[in-house]
């Protein structure tokens, strides 16, 4: 019999359910900056962005109770509940929550609100700030996180209460005396103020003749450019012409001149300090011709980051670009002058590098905006930035670079030259070492070469050039100068420019002409009331002074709440008076003078968001508008038929097209001129540099 086998099964075991390793959440602004800090971080850290604020005082109240220490009544911003339940989701299965969003004020209270809806505790170090996103720096600053800085948040707090307070007070006097939709605020009426004040000064202005008599001297066969002086060693001005010829008659134009001085010496040019805000700002306006608001997203895409690919994938290119520091880490000093040890030559490196004087109130909370790392050249990442990525990180790497450099030699020569008790005097200079300007080109003087001359040499004078010349009014403010004005006074701070900016321009208090600032009719109006009823508010001094008040807030040498009590106490009467002493102001439309083709009635010219245009005054029986435009004389290209006319987009910019569009879709960018015109170009030829077909 067959011996039979009992097979006996083991018994699986269950599968051991993997416990989830929790991870460190970490909580920025934007997701950009996520992706790029959680590659560096590794893998038990998860980085999530909060897209800016998720708490703010309410659109549609005040939100700020003034008879209880104007606490604020912060609700959640309507649009963010799905961002706030997904980060409560995050944090609820976090090991542990860090609060990473931008290194300043804002910054800080963002961590403070967020702390609050997620219910964190606040005497946990929790907050991490970093002046870059770098590998290195990045994982430092989690090895020191730190609790939350009340002063920071108070001081943010402040400025957004005294703020609210400003706005929500004057707002409505402005909406009930002028229109709905206007406002009013404590930097923007002083930026508004200066605009204006400007523009009664060009308007008052009274020209006054001078002029110059530039005159051309040889010696041998080299000529050289020298101006009029005076006489017999006194400084001499020519108010008129007759001043001019009294020159020429004193002069012989066939006989020598006597070279009575020559002065020779070496001049340093030193370098100018790395960026701060404003100044970024101001010479991106000027060199490159950026605005202020395309100027700092520029920035803030190369601070979170770019793609650089080749493995290095999102790198931080910049530093923090709100700062009001000149200050750099001996760690960059340190990387830059090898670097221009290593590119240059030990002469251009710089022992003591050049260091800017910090502007009253700054706080140098952290450094001046530089490259994140010097060895990244501007040409070496260049096609993997965009046009305006590259030009503004070009500027900030050439600045920060040529900061640490020596300074530029000239050689220069001023040469006094005399017939007859008539002085002229003719300078010139020639680099004698470039210095710093190897970095950065765009600040290099351009040489002036005179000839050898030495005293007691003859030369004679090749021609004379008189010139009538009328003085000019001072000039209207563009935004670099504006932005330069407001932080010499001390007024606003680097992260108020641009949207400060912004407002007076979508409020059409102002319009912008050759790239600066003309104030409109609306402003000015808007600006009379704010001025005679809240001089407060306008006053440049006051305002630097609660500037002021509110940096000691930061620092922690005041409490915040007796520092917009000294504030508002005095305006909250002021604003009381003006709700009831003020009448309604009553804008006449101004007569087109031109019927509606539509119904036959008069057409006026009346303000919209976008500027002036054409209404049918039977509106709004008649919604008949036309848009108003410029005629420039010439005749359209295309049809032939209609006059080329000036128009703007909604956003301001000019451009020129034809009158009879849709019918004519004659359009260019550039105001045509007969010779353009013809050349036989239509827009859409013109961008391609060919010949329209006849």
């Amino acid at each position: 019999m067959a011996e039979t086998k009992t097979a006996t099964k083991k018994k699986k075991a269950a599968p051991r359910k993997k416990s989830k390793i929790k991870k460190n959440l970490v909580i920025v602004e934007s997701p950009s900056k996520a992706k790029t800090i959680e590659k560096y971080l590794g893998r038990n850290y998860k980085v999530v962005a909060s897209l800016g604020h998720i708490r703010d005082l309410p659109k549609s109240t005040l939100g700020v109770d003034v008879e209880n220490d104007y606490d604020p009544k912060y609700i959640n911003i309507r649009g963010k509940g799905d961002v706030i339940k997904g980060l409560r989701k995050e944090a609820k299965a976090a090991k542990a929550v860090y609060l990473a969003s931008d290194p300043d004020r804002e910054g800080e209270a963002i961590a403070w609100h967020l702390q609050h809806i997620l219910d964190l505790n606040p005497e946990q170090p929790n907050r991490v700030v970093f002046n870059e996103i770098t590998k290195d720096t990045i994982k430092n600053s989690f090895k020191t996180p730190r609790v939350i800085n009340q002063d920071l948040v108070d001081a943010q707090q402040a400025r957004r209460i005294l703020d609210r307070l400003v706005g929500y007070s004057i707002s409505p006097i402005l909406w009930k005396t002028v229109k709905r939709g206007l406002s009013a605020g404590r930097v923007q009426s002083v930026a508004l103020g200066l605009i204006i004040a400007r523009e009664r000064e060009i308007q008052a202005f009274q020209p006054e003749e001078y002029w110059t008599l530039d005159s051309m001297f040889k010696k041998n066969r080299t000529k050289f450019k020298s101006i009029f002086y005076g006489f017999d060693g006194k400084k001499q001005p020519l108010p008129d012409n007759d001043s001019v010829q009294d020159v020429l008659k004193r002069i012989n134009k066939d006989g020598d001149f006597d070279i009575v001085k020559v002065d020779t010496k070496q001049r340093k040019r030193q370098p100018q300090p790395p960026f701060t805000t404003s100044t970024m700002q101001q010479t991106a306006n000027t060199q490159l011709k950026f605005r202020t608001r395309k100027t700092m997203m520029a920035a803030q895409q190369l601070y979170e980051g770019i793609n650089l690919g080749k493995g290095l994938g999102q790198v931080g290119l910049i530093t923090y670009m709100r700062t009001d520091s000149t200050r750099i880490s001996s760690v960059a000093k340190n990387a830059a002058a090898q670097f221009i040890h290593d590119t240059w030559g030990e002469e251009y490196s710089q022992h003591k590098p050049v260091q800017g004087k910090l502007q009253e109130g700054a706080q140098d909370a952290h450094e001046a905006i530089r490259p994140s790392d010097v060895n990244r050249t501007p040409e070496s990442i260049k096609d993997k930035l965009t046009p305006d990525q590259f030009k503004l990180y070009s500027l900030i790497w050439s600045r920060f670079v040529a900061s640490q450099m020596t300074p530029e030699i000239l050689d220069t020569m001023a040469v006094t030259i005399e017939q007859n008790g008539v002085i002229f005097r003719a300078n010139g200079s020639k680099t004698n070492f470039e210095g710093f300007t190897k970095a950065y080109p765009t600040a290099k003087k351009k040489d002036n070469v005179l000839p050898s001359l030495s005293e007691g040499d003859k030369v004679s004078l090749a021609n004379t050039d008189p010139e009538q010349h009328f003085t000019l009014p001072p000039a209207r403010y563009s935004e670099a100068t504006l932005i330069k004005a407001l932080e010499e006074n001390g007024v606003g701070r680097p992260s108020t420019y641009a949207p400060t900016l912004d407002t007076i321009q979508r409020r059409n208090y102002v319009r912008i002409d050759a790239r600066k600032f003309v104030p409109t009719e609306l402003g000015e109006i808007v600006q009379t009331i704010v001025e005679e009823s809240f001089p407060d508010v306008t006053n440049m001094k006051f305002t630097a002074a609660v500037e002021h008040e509110l940096d000691e807030v930061e620092t922690g040498n005041k409490h915040w709440v007796p520092v917009i009590d000294s504030f508002f106490k005095p305006f909250q009467k002021e604003v009381e008076k003006a709700e009831t002493s003020l009448e309604k102001i009553i804008m006449h439309d101004e007569l087109a003078g031109m019927d509606c083709e539509v119904c036959g009635a008069p057409m006026l010219v009346k303000m919209g968001r976008y500027g002036k245009f054409y209404a049918c005054a039977r509106f709004p029986d008649c919604r008949n508008t036309k848009a108003i435009v410029q005629e420039i004389g010439l005749l359209c290209p295309k049809c032939h038929k209609g006059q080329i006319v000036q128009r703007k987009t909604k956003r301001g910019r000019t451009f020129y097209g034809c009158q009879r569009y849709p019918d004519c879709d004659f359009v260019t960018w550039d105001k045509p001129t007969e010779k353009t015109l013809a050349d036989g170009t239509t827009p859409k030829d013109d961008e391609k540099k060919e010949p329209v077909k006849k």
